[in-house]
């Protein structure tokens, strides 16, 4: 597949637009307890600013390559492989053209539009 399928990328759940003017859509889906569970799709090689949750996160790169960047290392995620980040780790990433990735978070990342 080269993009997720429709119903995962549905207009009512968009993330608010501070993303897409970084090159990246994102659609938010959230749990019962406040997590949430949300798609990227990266449409230009990019990076994410330095930043920490207070929650935990697990992603799984669908497609292309995700590298998450703490102090003083690189972690290179490529399609099928997964990565978990506890809370309170600053960590920032870098992304290229293509790529997809499924974030779970144990609480509120994203807004809608």
């Amino acid at each position: 597949m080269k993009n997720f399928p429709d119903f995962m990328r549905n207009p009512k759940n968009a993330i608010e637009s501070k993303f897409k003017n970084h090159g990246v859509d994102g659609y938010v889906f959230d749990g019962a307890d406040g997590s949430q569970m949300i798609f990227w799709i990266c449409e230009i090689n990019g990076t994410s600013e330095k930043h920490v949750h207070e929650y935990d996160e697990y992603m799984i790169v669908v497609s292309g390559q995700y590298n998450i960047i703490f102090k003083d290392k690189k972690v290179k995620i490529k399609a099928g492989e997964e990565y978990f980040i506890p809370k309170g780790i600053h960590h920032a990433g870098e992304f290229i053209k293509g790529t997809r990735t499924i974030h779970a978070f144990g609480g509120k990342r994203a807004e809608r539009k």
